[in-house]
């Protein structure tokens, strides 16, 4: 067997071994192809979040139009809000957008440098992890975040010892990855193929603290 065909076996095995690792992280993606999205749709401005009156007595739409009424997460968000009264799900859910797109950039691009203070230690090492495994097998990733194609709560809980909050936000995101080799060579992905990644992310942060900070404390799928 040639050197080059035993050389693309082995690139072959570390770009699987690669992708089962990032799938642990960052959660799954399905790639389809999609014809480019229209001009408009790209420019379509965000929805500011709706300001919500809470009227005495009963329910707040803030809480309620992201979780069911009376749940253990719109409790949840009720103590969050009783101790910052100007706690607002709806502009969580929006920093919660731009910061899912920025966190997954960095992540794929290998510089974690602007996101540290939104990392929490775990995911902050293991991001690193795989990283540094990236380099030591001379591996690149080049990816593009194409746009978010579906963001909801899922889960919040609260200690009322800590006042410590997580909220839990589910993602599906759509990007183009490759994974070039050391020699600038794709050994896995295609350039011109969308890839569907989902997640489920959970953000963590001291209510009534100084630090504004929501730190990104957990990833799943």
């Amino acid at each position: 067997m040639g050197s080059a065909v035993v050389q693309l076996l082995v690139l072959a095995g570390i770009a699987i071994f690669l992708i089962l690792k990032l799938k642990d992280v960052l959660g799954t993606r399905d790639g389809f192809e999609k014809p480019p999205l229209d001009p408009s749709e790209r420019a379509a401005p965000r929805r500011r979040a709706r300001d919500f009156e809470v009227i005495e007595g009963g329910a707040d739409r803030d809480i309620t139009d992201h979780v069911p009424e009376n749940s253990n997460a719109a409790k949840a968000l009720t103590q969050m809000k009783k101790i910052e009264s100007d706690f607002n799900v709806g502009e969580f859910l929006q920093g919660a957008r731009g910061a899912y797109e920025m966190i997954l950039m960095a992540f794929e691009n290998g510089d974690l440098e602007e996101i540290e203070d939104f990392l929490g230690d775990e995911v902050r090492s293991t991001f690193i992890e795989v990283i540094a495994m990236r380099e030591d097998q001379g591996l690149k990733v080049e990816a593009e975040f194409v746009g978010l194609r579906e963001i909801s709560l899922t889960n919040a809980t609260f200690d009322e010892s800590t006042k410590e909050a997580e909220v839990s936000v589910r993602f599906i995101g759509e990007l183009t990855s490759v994974v070039r080799n050391d020699e600038g060579e794709i050994v896995e992905g295609n350039p011109n193929e969308i890839k569907r990644q989902r997640d489920v992310w959970t953000f963590a942060r001291v209510m009534g603290s100084d630090d504004p900070n929501w730190r990104l404390v957990a990833t799943a799928e």
